[in-house]
């Protein structure tokens, strides 16, 4: 999405990111890809949570999460082993979403484009 990033602030929208990692761990992420929009803390995933979209991750990747040295304990702050599906939304002024993309398949996203086609609907 940074790569679009200029092109969403021309139609006056603001990109917002939303994680379960710690701040500070965000922090260091965000700084190294030079990120130019928030990273917001969704602390247990509560909020993926209200808006089922978190799921449990199963033994098999937590086994190789942490083969892999990946702490998703240490960076998350707690330990339920979840994370939120990836999602962009599209939400307008009145706080109304009027595009939703979720695919509970983490590899499957949609292009910048279609989000920027989609706030162009608007």
């Amino acid at each position: 999405m940074q790569q679009v990033l200029g092109r969403l602030q021309e139609h006056g929208a603001t990109l917002v990111a939303l994680t379960p990692q710690l701040p500070e761990h965000s922090r260091g992420l965000a700084a190294k890809q030079q990120l130019g929009y928030e990273l917001l803390s969704d602390p247990g995933n509560a909020y993926a949570a209200e808006l089922g979209l978190r799921f449990a991750l199963p033994d098999y990747l937590r086994e190789l999460y942490q083969s892999r040295g990946l702490d998703l304990p240490k960076y998350n702050g707690e330990a339920s082993w979840t994370l939120p599906m990836p999602g962009r939304f599209v939400v307008d002024r009145g706080g109304i979403v009027r595009a939703a993309d979720v695919d509970p398949d983490y590899t499957r996203r949609p292009e910048p484009e279609k989000t920027l086609a989609d706030l162009g609907r608007l």
